[in-house]
């Protein structure tokens, strides 16, 4: 049976949809992101996941989103170019997108129902991780806190 997260798409900040099942057989790292963010530091580790392992099968994908205390002022048409100057970013954004709340990106509505955070489900800031199995299986959901270094053995395991 096929995961329901190969039913989900993305769009990129251009505007074009970025369906997961581009993405299947492939392990990914989602990320809600923020430029402005005290966490932005961590776009270099995720950078640094992306290379080291893309060629052996992990996609990062972030999903920059404005709905913490306003840290992602960039547009969809800035976004991809600050990052790239000021983190060195390669790895796939989309466009910016709600991760709580009645708009909620349908990827993160998923995600959420199928690994709950503590207390509740909600995302409590920028830079929650959701690790998806090859399979398209949620795997496991990592802090904001959590250092991407800190998910490596976990993506190792899945490859």
């Amino acid at each position: 049976m096929e995961s329901e997260f190969y039913q989900l798409s993305a769009r990129t900040p251009q505007g074009a949809e970025l369906p997961m099942a581009d993405f299947e057989g492939k392990a990914v790292l989602i990320v809600n992101t923020a430029t402005k963010c005290g966490l932005a530091p961590q776009f270099e580790g995720l950078e640094a996941l992306h290379q080291k392992y893309k060629d052996r099968g992990l996609v990062v994908l972030g999903f920059p989103c404005d709905q913490f205390r306003d840290q992602e002022p960039e547009t969809n048409e800035t976004m991809e170019q600050v990052c790239k100057i000021n983190h060195g970013v390669t790895f796939t954004l989309t466009q910016k997108c709600d991760v709580n709340g009645p708009n909620t990106q349908p990827v993160f509505k998923y995600l959420k129902n199928e690994l709950g955070g503590f207390l509740n489900d909600a995302i409590k800031w920028n830079f929650t991780k959701f690790l998806i199995d090859r399979s398209g299986k949620p795997y496991k959901r990592y802090a904001p806190i959590t250092k991407p270094e800190a998910i490596e053995k976990d993506i190792q395991k899945l490859l």
